[in-house]
């Protein structure tokens, strides 16, 4: 039976999809009879955990695989033209013209030597013959419609000079470019913040109604794809496990893979305890299987599952691979597992690890031959806040408002133009760096984009033991190679991945190694600039379990940058909002998101993707629809900054910037007119 029905005039038709990676070693199946189709202005979700396949399936699509990597077998029909059978010419004029393709990392896609307008107009002289002032005018036009603020001036920037979200925008806007009969989607709002990502939504959507474009959306925001997919394919181990029509898959998923997705959300009625996420990881795709190959982690597992491999079931529209639904034996008892969360009251502190006060970095922009001063991009203009022990801040706001560049000016990474930064009661800033040692022992950072922060030449077991030597963390090379592996193992790979080098990893299993190599030293403060935003839900929920655990353990103290609100609401102790380089709303996480006070907190909350009710009810929708760009940081709007966004704005907000009213619980917020009396 095939995995999904066939549409009559399908735009994309695909069948069993074959995929092979070669190498003196061994034989990987990243993808193992694939079968699926894509009608016009339709859009096909795929879901599933980093490894199994699904951004190969995306490169098989476009023949875009790996040197070692060839299609064994299948079919890949656009439009009624075999793709398979094309010679490369025929190809290349595809590729970027009928369909467009957004990459995973816009870091390793985009050419670092390129302005990033002169990387989308060779997309519109290639497939579009534009030229001249046409050609640039469609460049801004572009850049603008993917939310990149002041566009016509940022197209003359190259890709170093844009947040790891502004270049993931960059790379819809160069895939947009081509007017594509089929936009191929891996991750697209993964670092978006959640305005602009319910801009790129609803911009995609426009798209689709307007000119009948098809999408293959790869993601593990099951908010996002509740909000734009028609049909969803959950995929496995190299294969599909189940498929359906939105609407049905939200309402009851049948696989039960599909219901630990749904699980292993975060949310607030979950704080405080496990997230239900499956254990371990997807098996190495290297030899057979004899039986299903979610059985080692499915909690329903019987006999026959370890022998025979489930084929579909039809339970009304949607298939399931899966024998529970062929009426058949008893499920096995699930194992009773005892999660470690202690109180954490014990270990709480309030004598601040890290405290930060007044805190600015202001980054000159230098024009002219003689590179003078003409003005000042004002990244971080003035925040202040502590860190304690044992708890945990989330630092939200959109990309661009200087989150990643207050993580950075903590260690010093970045030099702070004003303000200090206490550690232990001492203050690092100006400070030289020999005297900055016992301090970055102590704060570790995981950067946003893992790719760029791991060493390519080097295996990432040594990647993770190079700080534990260099800091004299164990007592000998064999307990930290014993410390490698336990790593690897609570990061959800396997020990026998230290061997490998960052290129043979997914996205998100390198964001995992970033983490681990962060946690090799037993930091006492580790600064989170997006960890998660890489992730899957079932990784992502595994990765929040390690970090509650090892909080309560070890006191660890977090500063967790992040766009995931449901994160937040999960994890967080304290939140502080940012906007333009200023903190505008501060408190508990359950007094911030509960009843917000400024109105830029409603909007990134109201912006959110909500799957509403828990696993298996609809899903249900609600989004912003924010329709002012975030302002630059180099001219930011007199007043309150927020005004021009702001429907409650008046006369002295334009004029006035508010000062912070803190009511007695601590919740703080500067506006003028804030909508929660405090």
């Amino acid at each position: 039976m095939s995995a999904f029905p066939r549409a009559e005039n399908a735009l994309l038709e695909v069948a069993d999809l074959n995929v092979v990676l070669e190498s003196p070693a061994r034989r990987l199946h990243p993808v193992d009879g694939v079968d699926f189709s894509i009608a016009a202005g339709e859009t096909f979700a795929l879901l599933g955990e980093s490894g199994c396949g699904k951004s190969m399936t995306a490169l098989a699509l476009t023949r875009l695989l790996p040197e070692s990597g060839r299609i064994h077998a299948g079919r890949v029909r656009l439009g009624g033209d075999d793709l398979l059978g094309l010679s490369e010419a025929g190809m290349r004029a595809v590729r970027g013209g009928r369909i467009g393709m957004v990459f995973q990392e816009p870091a390793t896609s985009l050419n670092p030597v390129m302005t990033v307008g002169n990387q989308i107009g060779e997309v519109l002289a290639q497939h579009r013959g534009l030229e001249g002032a046409a050609r640039q005018a469609e460049v801004v036009r572009l850049l603008a419609a993917v939310g990149i603020p002041d566009a016509a001036r940022r197209a003359a920037d190259y890709p170093f000079q844009f947040s790891g979200g502004m270049k993931q925008r960059v790379m819809i806007a160069m895939a947009l470019a081509g007017e594509p009969e089929l936009l191929i989607a891996d991750e697209p709002t993964t670092a978006l913040d959640v305005t602009i990502q319910a801009q790129v939504l609803d911009l995609l959507a426009r798209l689709q109604a307007e000119r009948g474009m098809g999408m293959l959306l790869i993601t593990h925001d099951l908010g996002v794809v509740a909000r734009s997919a028609d049909q969803v394919g959950v995929m496995y181990a190299g294969q599909l496990v189940e498929t359906g029509g939105r609407d049905d898959f939200f309402r009851a998923p049948l696989h039960p893979y599909s219901r630990k997705l749904f699980a292993a959300l975060p949310s607030a009625a979950q704080r405080g305890g496990p997230l239900d996420a499956p254990e371990g990881s997807v098996p190495v795709l290297d030899g057979d299987f004899p039986g299903c190959r979610f059985v080692e982690r499915c909690p329903l597992a019987f006999d026959r599952c370890d022998d025979e491999a489930p084929g579909w079931a039809s339970v009304g529209a949607q298939r399931v691979r899966c024998h529970l639904y062929e009426g058949v034996s008893i499920p096995r008892p699930l194992e009773a597992r005892e999660a470690n969360y202690a109180a954490t009251s014990a270990r709480k502190q309030q004598a601040p690890v890290l405290e930060v006060r007044n805190l600015k970095v202001h980054f000159p922009v230098r024009k002219g031959v003689l590179k003078r001063v003409v003005g000042q991009v004002r990244a971080v203009d003035g925040v202040s806040f502590s860190l304690v022990a044992g708890h945990t801040l989330a630092l939200v706001g959109e990309s661009g408002c200087g989150k990643t560049t207050v993580g950075k000016a903590l260690l010093q990474l970045i030099q702070p133009t004003a303000g200090e930064v206490f550690f232990d009661g001492e203050n690092m800033v100006g400070r030289p760096q020999r005297a900055l040692v016992e301090m970055r022992k102590a704060v570790q950072m995981v950067f946003q984009d893992p790719f760029a922060s791991l060493n390519p030449r080097m295996r990432i077991g040594d990647i993770i033991e190079e700080g534990m030597a260099s800091l004299g963390v164990g007592d000998s090379a064999e307990a930290r190679s014993r410390r490698v592996d336990a790593l690897l193992e609570r990061m959800g790979l396997q020990a026998a991945m230290r061997w490998r080098y960052p290129h043979e990893f997914s996205g998100g299993q390198r964001q995992r190694i970033a983490i681990a190599r962060a946690l090799a030293v037993s930091p006492r403060v580790l600064v989170c600039d997006e960890p998660t935003s890489a992730l899957d839900v079932s990784v992502q929920a595994q990765l929040l379990n390690l970090m509650r655990e090892l909080q309560q353990e070890q006191g660890l103290a977090y500063l967790f940058v992040t766009h995931n609100l449901g994160v937040v609401d999960y994890l967080a102790d304290e939140v502080a909002v940012m906007y333009l380089g200023r903190i505008v709303e501060y408190g508990a996480v359950e007094q911030v998101l509960a009843a917000p006070a400024h109105p830029y907190t409603r909007l990134l909350l109201a912006a959110v993707p909500k799957v509403e009710g828990e696993a298996g009810a609809a899903g249900a929708i609600e989004m912003a629809k924010p329709e002012v760009e975030l302002p630059s940081p180099l001219k930011p709007p007199a007043g309150c900054h927020f005004h021009p966004r702001c429907p409650q704005a008046t006369d002295i907000c334009r004029v006035t910037y508010p000062a912070p009213t803190v009511s007695h619980s601590g919740h703080a917020v500067s506006c003028h007119w804030p909508l929660q009396r405090l």
